[in-house]
């Protein structure tokens, strides 16, 4: 499914596309990690954003 830019609600804030350079800068640093650390979670759990950071509070 490709990542519609103009549609910002619901389910779009739930998941991590880090084949976009904004979403990929802008949730690193939310969750204070580089982007290569952000992408490896992403690679080990999924893109659920709620995957993804239980997963990076746990290393």
């Amino acid at each position: 499914m490709a990542d519609d830019t103009t549609q910002s609600g619901g389910q779009d804030r739930r998941r991590i596309n880090v084949h976009q350079d904004y979403e990929l800068r802008d949730w690193s640093n939310k969750f204070g990690v580089t982007p290569e650390q952000l992408k490896e979670a992403v690679k080990a759990v999924g893109d659920s954003a709620e995957a993804v950071e239980d997963h990076l509070s746990r290393r």
